[in-house]
């Protein structure tokens, strides 16, 4: 499966963007979908991550708070709606799949995409 990532931005710090991941190939909905952070010099981050069913969540720290990640498997994409943002956020974010029962990991997934750049202003 491929994947690519869009909906990255500039905006300042409180505002929100809505995040794209979207897959090619017919059996997207049957992989577990994660959304990782990456800053210049340091290793990725996970942030949000959604089960083939889309009825079970996970997220990193508090950021279920602020973050909402959603999919819609009959336009083959995964979302992450981001709110509240603050200058920590910044960063290429990027999805990644993985088959099975598991979410994806740094160490271990089936896929990456392309990530995309958000910048948040403070």
């Amino acid at each position: 499966v491929q994947l690519q990532a869009s909906g990255g931005g500039l905006v300042k710090a409180g505002g929100s963007l809505r995040l794209a991941c979207t897959a090619s190939g017919r059996t997207f909905s049957s992989y577990n979908v994660g959304w990782f952070r990456q800053t210049p010099g340091k290793e990725r981050d996970f942030v949000a991550a959604i089960n083939r069913a889309a009825d079970t969540t996970h997220y990193a720290g508090d950021l279920r708070d602020r973050f909402t990640i959603s999919r819609d498997s009959a336009k083959n994409t995964v979302y992450l709606q981001m709110t509240s943002l603050r200058p920590s956020g910044t960063g290429v974010y990027s999805c990644a799949v993985r088959s099975g029962e598991l979410y994806p990991t740094i160490r271990n997934a089936d896929s990456w995409g392309r990530g995309t750049q958000v910048t948040v202003s403070s």
